[in-house]
């Protein structure tokens, strides 16, 4: 049965898509909400779209002449201003169907009489009437100029944030290796290698230097944090050699490039002045001073268990009472473990099983005279084999199966 249903469930799960078998992903975090100023944006594209699309639907019969007459009916029609409407917003962006419903009658007012003033939908819907945006290279309620000026913002090394639209600090977000209000210098462990009335190029300093003239070593005007300028070079300074440092009193310092680390002292020492027990400061309880190191305590020297038939057992800074060898602990007390006496081999046989066997070995007692008897004729020593092998067979047969245990279990 069992194999069976082992069976039935490796083939259950041979058939699963391994994919089922594998641990659910973790949910992605719900997408931010576009600025309005890009709804709108993505609205007025769509709705541009809309307008090619239609120019020339239901067109392209061969009679120009009569094309043209309905084409110039149909470009500023209403009919054509719905289709395209229709076709603006896809079915689940709920974001561009909640502004076409609150700017269809702006939409409707540009297409019946706004068309040739103000050709540029964009400009006029998005920024003049709902002001949800604003001139490129501008931000704010009040459309400022992002830092840098409209025409490269950020001097082209950077993004202002809100840049386009009604919202936004206007701050400059640069890229590595550029700083400043613009992004008009080079940043924290850049250097200026290049640089016109339009153009700057900043490469890296050396590894430690936080300003420096030049990619050399030796160029460095500051260092960063954890290093000092020496001859115009950055040298690590060693924490662990002044009071900058700060490690517990179990700790030890060790210094690294630019920082420095707090690592344990060893068990032996009560705070430490490095690692191993040869650098404490003073051993911990359970050690003693031998020469420079602190070592372990051999507390069983000297220290009696109290309980009876209790040893003492050496630790690592301690020590512990444990059972001596032959005992076990009961209830907190060491007692004398029970060893089971091995049984003989007759030791379980019934009073029938006794009598059977005296027979059996009075019979090959007898055969075993009548061979020699006989001066070992060959008939006579297999009429006393087949005795004894009957015997055998007869006494074991009541006892097979308490012989077999027997073996079994070492009887």
């Amino acid at each position: 049965m069992a194999p069976a249903l082992l069976w039935g469930l490796s083939l259950f799960l041979s058939l699963l898509d391994p994919a089922w078998l594998q641990p659910s992903p973790p949910p992605h975090p719900p997408p931010s909400e576009p600025h309005p100023c890009h709804t709108c944006r993505a609205l007025v594209d769509s709705f541009n779209k809309g307008l090619e699309r239609t120019i020339r639907d239901n067109f392209g019969g061969g009679n120009t002449a009569w094309e043209e007459e309905k084409l110039s009916k149909y470009r500023d029609s209403e009919t054509r201003l719905v289709e395209v409407l229709e076709g603006v917003c896809s079915k689940s962006d709920f974001e561009c169907h909640r502004l076409l419903e609150l700017s269809e009658e702006l939409v409707e007012s540009w297409w019946f009489h706004k068309q040739q003033e103000a050709p540029d939908l964009f400009h006029w819907l998005c920024s003049d009437s709902l002001k949800l945006c604003c001139p490129s290279g501008t931000f704010g309620p009040s459309c400022l100029p992002c830092p840098g000026g409209t025409e490269k913002p950020c001097g082209g090394y950077g993004h202002c944030e809100g840049e386009g639209t009604r919202g936004g600090s206007g701050h400059c977000d640069c890229q590595a290796g550029y700083g400043g209000e613009a992004c008009s210098q080079c940043g924290l462990g850049y250097f200026e290698a290049e640089r016109n009335a339009s153009h700057l190029v900043c490469s890296a300093c050396f590894g430690p230097c936080a300003r420096c003239s030049g990619p050399e070593e030796s160029n460095c005007l500051q260092c960063k944090k954890g290093w000092a300028l020496h001859h115009l070079k950055c040298v690590d300074i060693d924490e662990c050699g002044t009071e900058r440092a700060n490690c517990g009193a179990d700790e030890f310092c060790v210094n690294t490039e630019g920082s420095y680390e707090c690592r344990d002292c060893a068990k032996a020492c009560l705070g430490c002045m490095g690692a191993g027990p040869g650098r404490c400061k003073k051993c911990s309880p359970g050690y003693q001073q031998v020469g420079s190191k602190c070592l372990d305590v051999d507390e069983c020297e000297t220290t009696v268990c109290p309980g009876e038939n209790e040893q003492c057992e050496n630790t690592e800074g301690a020590y512990r009472c444990v059972c001596a060898e032959g005992y076990k602990q009961v209830e907190s007390i060491c007692v004398k473990e029970q060893v089971p006496e091995s049984a003989g081999f007759f030791s379980e046989m019934t009073e029938d099983e006794l009598v059977v066997l005296q027979q059996m070995f009075f019979g090959v007692i007898i055969c075993a005279l009548a061979t020699l008897a006989a001066k070992g004729d060959l008939v006579f020593t297999a009429i006393f084999i087949g005795a004894v092998a009957a015997m055998t067979g007869y006494w074991l047969s009541e006892r097979s199966d308490r012989v077999l245990e027997g073996f079994i279990k070492g009887r």
